[in-house]
C-alpha cells in the first residue's frame, strides 16, 4: 500500500508499529516520493522512522479497551505477563522478584520453547509460578490481583501494551526504561529503571507497590484508552479528507 500510494486519489494514512524495516523503508523512498501520511504509536517509534518519511511523524498512542482491563483489588504478588521469548526478558523478572523478596506469577504463551526450557522453567518453584497462557479475562483478573507488574524488555519496545494493560487494572509498573515505555509510565503510575539493571528493578518494587492504584488507572484513562486513540484517528481522517 505504501509503494502504491501515488496511484490512489484517497489519502493514505499508515501507522508505524514496529522498528524500521528495510523493505518498508525502500517503499517509502521510491522515486517520486511517498504521499502517505505517517503516524506512530510512540514518539520513540516516530523518531526511529523520520529519516525515511516525507515529513514529521505524528504520534497516536495505542489504546486498550479499559472495560476489558478492569481495576482489580491488588495483592501481595508481582506479575510478569507477555510472550515468553528472550527479548521480553522473563528471566530478569524472576531474578528481580527474588532479590526483592516477593512472589512472582508469570503468564503468557511460550513462543520460544528453548528459551522457556532453559531460562524460565528451571527457576519455577513456590515463589515463582507459571500460570499458563490465560484467556484475556483471566489474565486481566490476575493482573488486577497483583501488587505490581514487572516489565523487562531486552529490546526497545515500540510502545509496550502490557504497560497500558497493567495500568488499566490499577496495577503499577516497574519497568526498564526502553523504547516507548517511558512515554506511558509516569511518576504516579510506576517506576522506571535503567535497562538490564536487575538490582534497580528489585529496589524499585517497594515504591511502586505503594503507589495509588487509582492513580495508575487514571494514567491509563488519560494516556492509554481505546476511546482516546479512536478519537485521535478520526480527527486525522477528517483533516486528510478535508485537504483533498
Amino acid at each position: 500500500p505504501v509503494a502504491m500510494a501515488r496511484m490512489l486519489r484517497t489519502p493514505l494514512l499508515c501507522t508505524l508499529h514496529t522498528p524500521p524495516t528495510p523493505w518498508l523503508e525502500s517503499a517509502m523512498t521510491t522515486p517520486g516520493g511517498c504521499p502517505s501520511t505517517f503516524v506512530a504509536g510512540s514518539r520513540h517509534t516516530a523518531q526511529a522512522w523520520e529519516h525515511a518519511t516525507p515529513g514529521p511523524v505524528s504520534v497516536v498512542p495505542n489504546g486498550v479497551d479499559l472495560e476489558a482491563w478492569p481495576v482489580g483489588p491488588g495483592g501481595d504478588d508481582l506479575i510478569w505477563f507477555g510472550r515468553l521469548v528472550p527479548e521480553k526478558g522473563t528471566h530478569l523478572a524472576i531474578r528481580a522478584a527474588r532479590r526483592a523478596g516477593r512472589r512472582l506469577r508469570i503468564a503468557g504463551p511460550i513462543s520460544d520453547r528453548v528459551y522457556f526450557t532453559e531460562h524460565v522453567e528451571p527457576f519455577l518453584g513456590p515463589d515463582v509460578t507459571y500460570l499458563g497462557h490465560l484467556p484475556q479475562a483471566d489474565l486481566a483478573a490476575a493482573v488486577g490481583r497483583s501488587a505490581a507488574s514487572l516489565v523487562t524488555p531486552q529490546w526497545d519496545e515500540p510502545y509496550g501494551l502490557v504497560v497500558a494493560e497493567s495500568l488499566a487494572c490499577g496495577t503499577p509498573v516497574v519497568a526498564f526504561a526502553r523504547g516507548g515505555i517511558p512515554e506511558v509510565v509516569d511518576d504516579t503510575s510506576g517506576c522506571l529503571v535503567a535497562p538490564d539493571d536487575v538490582d534497580a528493578l528489585a529496589a524499585a518494587v517497594p515504591h511502586a507497590t505503594a503507589l495509588s492504584r487509582a492513580d495508575a488507572r487514571a494514567r491509563a484513562e488519560h494516556r492509554c484508552s481505546e476511546r482516546t486513540m479512536v478519537d485521535t484517528y478520526v480527527r486525522l481522517y477528517r483533516q486528510l479528507a478535508e485537504a483533498t
